[in-house]
């Protein structure tokens, strides 16, 4: 299983959110994104879904 975060459930903060579109804009992929944001990988895939962003696929 993967890590566990402190920040269970927490609000998306704007400054958050700008950075999800800057790195999901740049390729990085949903566990990478997921690290430098300190969220589960799920949480980053439905904020994304929610923002109509796509974020890559490691190859």
């Amino acid at each position: 299983m993967g890590e566990k975060f402190e920040r269970h459930r927490q609000p998306w903060k704007q400054d958050e959110i700008q950075k999800l579109h800057l790195l999901a804009g740049k390729g990085m992929s949903v566990r990478a994104i997921a690290k430098a944001l300190t969220r589960s990988e799920e949480s980053v895939q439905i904020r994304a879904k929610a923002d109509k962003l796509t974020i890559s696929k490691l190859r």
